[in-house]
């Protein structure tokens, strides 16, 4: 069974806003590395919508930094599903569809399929996927400054229960940066 893996970079104030916080080519090397491990990406349409075509521009122009560049690189060459979007009649590029039914009982299907892991960005979906309990591992790369403002996981959705996760692995970047890995246990 494949593992549904969430992945976010948030300010030490839980600040998950994208345009919030320090880009750098050590959070981009580390997103690199998840991405390889995974060979689907699942969004909701607004981080899609962020997402695509901004990185496959970058891959195919390689106009930026080392760091930028092979994140796009290792982007674009993942799939992509935008789960229970109503408002985008079709994706961008061959390697994204689009699912519109049940997503507990889609997102269950793709994890008992063959493959890597199931990589998961953004607030909103991933936010209803750790309801659902379909989250396996968690990926918070916490940012050393605090911004007072902007979106937060999980804001306006209640757990059943209180989550239980068991830390596996840190790391600490020369930024100040920290990333923790969780397991749900």
């Amino acid at each position: 069974m494949r593992n549904l893996v969430y992945a976010i970079n948030m300010t030490a104030d839980s600040c998950c806003d994208h345009t919030k916080g320090i880009p750098s080519d050590e959070i981009l090397d580390f997103h690199a590395n998840l991405l390889r491990n995974a060979d689907v990406l699942l969004f909701g349409r607004i981080t899609y919508q962020l997402m695509v075509p901004y990185w496959p521009d970058i891959a195919k122009n390689h106009s930026d930094t080392r760091s930028t560049n092979e994140f796009a690189d290792t982007f674009d060459a993942v799939d992509k599903i935008v789960v229970v979007s109503k408002s985008l009649d079709r994706p961008e590029g061959k390697k994204t569809q689009i699912i519109r039914k049940d997503l507990k009982d889609e997102i269950l299907k793709l994890k008992q399929g063959e493959g890597k892991n199931i990589l998961v960005g953004g607030v909103d979906i991933p936010s209803q996927l750790i309801r659902l309990g379909l989250v396996d591992e968690y990926y918070f790369v916490i940012q050393p400054i605090i911004v007072g403002e902007g979106r937060r996981l999980l804001e306006g959705i209640s757990l059943p229960a209180t989550l239980q996760l068991k830390l596996v692995e840190s790391k600490i970047f020369p930024s100040g940066c920290v990333a923790l890995h969780y397991l749900n246990r």
